[in-house]
């Protein structure tokens, strides 16, 4: 398997979710169902649209074993996966000091393990992140209250003019998702990144860095991408109605990691059909029938 621009990705399953307690006391939220798939699934699903293949899974030391067994070495699907653990909750940005090495001074492709994201243009928003050759590129997402979120802030060009995390004021109605991608400096960067305030080594400070040197870029996303930060009840929630009401309405299953790696031409139809003799379930069904077309 070969290098591209961002033939690299890693994918955050750390943190405590307390913010989903006391659900969350017992089992790891990326593990929680979001209609019939993990909530890892739907950030996995976005890397490999991206065109990612090598990834690495950072999880809690007492996870690693659970996401192991889910998703395996990533043969199945025409991956190469790969895992770290993270033994505190020190922030996103600590993803970079962990992954230092797998990184090798490439490019890379952050994800968080909680976002979800939905849409006819996001191919070709992730298409454009990954086709950058320098600096760092962020996605920005309008929403109605940004407070509580990072925030940037464009000019009439597209242009980033300021980016913070959690503002009590915020600049803009602009949210940054957790999907970034980044030059080779990012672990750089990091390495010179000092606790904010909340104890955390923040991605804003990292995404801030590549602000001061104008190599910022954001890809704001077209109206018709859905986003949602699937890390408390209601969210996690309106996660799987979404899901649900697609999968009902459309016939199609956001987030089916199998099939994106079929439709990447990454696994043959025979693959796939042998994965979905795993599941003597409506998904074995879709995925079979898929295989058979």
């Amino acid at each position: 398997m070969t290098d591209g621009e961002h033939a690299r990705g890693m994918l955050l399953l750390g943190g405590s979710g307390s913010r989903l307690y006391p659900v969350t006391l017992a089992v790891n939220k990326h593990l929680l169902p979001v209609h019939d798939k993990p909530l890892a699934y739907y950030s996995l699903a976005v890397l490999m649209l991206a065109g990612v293949r090598r990834i690495l899974l950072i999880t809690r030391p007492q996870d690693r074993d659970a996401f192991q067994m889910l998703l395996g070495d990533g043969s199945h699907l025409g991956l190469q996966l790969e895992y770290a653990v993270q033994s505190q909750p020190r922030g996103i940005a600590d993803a970079f000091r962990i992954g230092a090495e797998f990184i090798d001074r490439q490019p890379v492709a952050l994800a968080l393990g909680d976002n979800l994201f939905w849409g006819e243009s996001l191919r070709s928003h992730l298409a454009n992140a990954a086709a950058r050759r320098e600096g760092a590129s962020v996605f920005g997402a309008k929403v109605v209250d940004a407070a509580g979120l990072g925030v940037v802030e464009i000019d009439a060009d597209g242009r980033a003019v300021s980016i913070d995390e959690k503002p009590e004021r915020p600049r803009s109605s602009i949210a940054v998702p957790g999907l970034y991608f980044y030059d080779s400096q990012v672990t750089e960067f990091a390495q010179q990144l000092q606790p904010s305030a909340r104890g955390e080594l923040e991605i804003t400070d990292v995404n801030r860095m590549y602000l001061e040197r104008d190599q910022l870029h954001v890809e704001l996303l077209n109206d018709d991408v859905v986003w949602c930060d699937a890390g408390t009840p209601s969210t996690l929630q309106a996660a799987a109605d979404l899901v649900r009401s697609i999968d009902e309405r459309d016939g199609v299953k956001i987030g089916c990691v199998e099939e994106i790696a079929f439709r990447q031409e990454w696994i043959t139809a025979t693959q796939l059909d042998s994965l979905a003799r795993r599941y003597e379930n409506q998904y074995g069904e879709y995925l079979r029938a898929i295989a058979a077309a």
